[in-house]
């Protein structure tokens, strides 16, 4: 064998030894947190096998602040590593797998980028949880929709028929009266309008292929519309749904489209339900 044949050897040798060590990546979740989605579609464009932990609200994430310090999902535990926040879990993922990358190298190109996705965080993912938390409050079909799929019949009935007033009264002890979530609509709307016109020739946000950025704005607007397919551990009667207002007008018809491919190309199906006792469908609200 050749000197450099023995060196590339020995390279892949020292590589599988450190995913050895490493083990399975583990990412502790809320199944419905919209952050969380960012995380577990870079894992499924970078074809990384990882284990799905559910962190039970409350109690669960007091385990959580032992283990990362914070109470927030998602968290990344890479072997000795723990990677709290979506944003720096993004990046270490992108310098300790770099096939595939998701953070172009091109100066110019990687500063659009990262300041597309800090957009994404700050502007779309804030407002699309006011969003959801208006339309639950004033859709009874879609509050109803949210509940698990095991809810007893008399629960979602008495759900569905709680009045509006008291979501929002409930909106107002959060900080979220009518006008702060009329603004996150008009500023949803906004987004999205722009999104449609950055997307209407040419097929990734920042260049020919995914990006962070991409990933960011895909898994953020969770909220504001469900996507279809099996790709969450979620009722039926919730895929495809949305915020009124937002998820059924044609005007935004061409991102959600765009976002429907992205998952169709490189968003892994569910092969298998989580645990027994965890809670798919909790939201965390701050």
């Amino acid at each position: 064998m050749t000197t450099h044949a023995l060196r590339g050897f020995d390279a892949r040798v020292s590589v599988l030894s450190v995913l050895e060590k490493r083990g399975m990546l583990e990412l502790y979740q809320f199944e419905m947190s919209h952050y969380v989605e960012k995380i577990r579609l870079i894992l499924d464009y970078k074809g990384l096998e990882y284990r799905r932990i559910n962190v039970a609200p409350g109690m669960g994430q007091l385990d959580l602040m032992q283990i990362s310090g914070q109470r927030q999902v998602p968290v990344l535990k890479d072997g000795s590593e723990i990677i709290a926040d979506s944003t720096a879990i993004a990046e270490y993922l992108d310098k300790q797998y770099p096939d595939k990358p998701i953070i172009p190298h091109d100066p110019k190109l990687r500063g659009l980028c990262l300041m597309m996705e800090q957009w994404a965080d700050e502007s779309i993912g804030l407002n699309a949880r006011k969003c959801l938390i208006g339309s639950l409050g004033q859709d009874q079909s879609f509050r109803t929709a949210v509940l698990p799929s095991n809810t007893p019949d008399f629960l979602k009935n008495l759900v569905g028929s709680v009045p509006s007033d008291l979501f929002s009264f409930f909106g107002l002890g959060v900080g979220l009266g009518p006008d702060a979530i009329k603004s996150a609509h008009e500023a949803m709307k906004r987004d999205l309008t722009a999104l449609c016109f950055i997307l209407l020739e040419q097929p990734y946000l920042v260049t020919d292929h995914p990006t962070l950025a991409d990933f960011a704005v895909a898994g953020l607007t969770m909220y504001v519309k469900f996507p279809e397919g099996h790709y969450l551990n979620i009722p039926e009667s919730l895929k495809g749904k949305g915020v009124t207002g937002i998820a059924d007008l044609g005007t935004f018809k061409p991102f959600f489209d765009w976002r429907d491919k992205l998952y169709a190309d490189y968003r892994k199906p569910l092969t298998e339900m989580p645990p027994s006792g965890a809670r798919p469908t909790s939201i965390e609200i701050d």
